[in-house]
């Protein structure tokens, strides 16, 4: 595993609860940094020491959508090659395809159930 530091961004504390609990499930040494708003995560990015290995990113965000954090991220040499994972609770296939146009690395519908949510995190973490 490669992951050592996520950062998820998720204007919904219990969904960054319930990440945090399904990652630390691995019992892994990981460090999770939550954030609740897009643009305060997006500069302290900008001022961090040490960059996130991979951005989970909630896409229906107040004042900084998903979308436009995606899109500053990937005009960041610094920032943009980390891994960004988005999150969406619609599933369409016409979205997820405009968010990896735009760089994201992958795109997943917010399951159902916390077993599911366990079951989407080891692939992403752990392939």
């Amino acid at each position: 595993m490669n992951y050592q530091h996520i950062l998820v961004i998720d204007d919904d504390l219990e969904d960054i609860e319930i990440f945090s609990e399904a990652v630390n499930s691995f019992k892994e040494n990981i460090t999770i940094t939550a954030s609740t708003d897009a643009s305060v995560a997006l500069e302290d990015l900008k001022k961090a020491t040490q960059l996130p290995d991979i951005i989970f990113l909630d896409l229906q965000m107040p004042r900084l959508t998903g979308k436009d954090f995606l899109q500053k991220i990937k005009e960041d040499d610094r920032l943009q090659n980390i891994p960004i994972i988005v999150l969406s609770g619609q599933s369409d296939l016409i979205i997820k395809d405009t968010y990896q146009k735009i760089g994201a690395s992958n795109f997943i519908c917010k399951p159902n159930s916390y077993k599911e949510l366990i079951q989407i995190l080891h692939e992403i973490l752990y392939s």
